[in-house]
């Protein structure tokens, strides 16, 4: 129902990427500047640096688990369509290196349940906005139905590789021209859904297809946000804000 402070990271950036839950999660690159792959992990209670990330990137499409996480893409600051996977089954967990996405791109979404199986859509590409959909096996990536609507943003993501939600991001490269459309995944296609109600950029998702929250973002070029919404499978309802605006 809110919102309040715990320890902050060890390390301050901007765009980093990250998957798990509010009590056990993981933290990964972004830009402080310069870029960096450092990896924090959360347990519930203080962050500690663990090992870092291979390819040093911001605004990669995270997924997954605290345990069995998954990154591809991000800016390094080119492009890049290097994947990683994330175990945490090791002392002080393991990065390792798993197949290259087939389109280079940053400001993505992600979607996953694990580190061998996962969903990346939207993002761009340097310069064009892409509405790309790509699955992973654990091994390769393949092209899949593309999202109805082109966008970046970071874009906001949720749920697992077939049943993702997609929601909030930046359909041109106009700063202003951001959008709340939603999108949902069945494994196969992307349906259109009831919108957001506060458009933004730049914004976070974490949950399920049918439970999610997006907080954070972009209302245009500079204006951060701190609003929360929660998703319950049909609308958008606004809840208590997040303490402090950001993007």
């Amino acid at each position: 129902t809110s919102w309040y402070a715990v320890n902050a990271m060890n390390t301050a950036s901007r765009k980093p990427t990250g998957f798990g839950t509010s009590s056990s999660a993981i933290a990964a690159g972004g830009n402080v500047p310069p870029t960096v792959n450092k990896t924090e992990s959360w347990n519930g209670s203080v962050w500690t640096e663990v090992i870092d990330m291979t390819t040093r990137r911001w605004g990669a499409a995270p997924a997954g688990t605290s345990t069995a996480g998954l990154i591809a893409g991000g800016g390094t600051p080119a492009n890049t369509a290097a994947t990683e996977e994330w175990n945490a089954g090791v002392s002080l967990g393991a990065w390792s290196t798993g197949g290259n996405l087939n389109t280079a791109r940053k400001q993505a979404g992600g979607a996953a349940s694990s580190n061998t199986v996962g969903l990346m859509f939207g993002g761009t590409s340097d310069p064009p906005i892409t509405s790309l959909t790509e699955s992973y096996n654990g091994t390769t990536w393949a092209e899949v139905n593309n999202l109805n609507t082109t966008r970046k943003g970071p874009v906001g993501g949720s749920g697992t590789e077939t049943t993702a939600l997609c929601f909030g991001g930046q359909e041109s490269d106009t700063p202003n021209d951001v959008t709340g459309k939603t999108e949902s995944w069945n494994g196969y296609t992307w349906t259109e859904l009831n919108d957001m109600n506060d458009e933004r950029r730049s914004i976070t998702g974490c949950g399920t297809q049918t439970a999610s929250l997006a907080f954070g973002g972009l209302d245009g070029p500079v204006a951060p946000k701190a609003t929360c919404e929660l998703w319950n499978g049909t609308n958008w309802t606004e809840v208590n804000d997040l303490n402090s605006d950001r993007f």
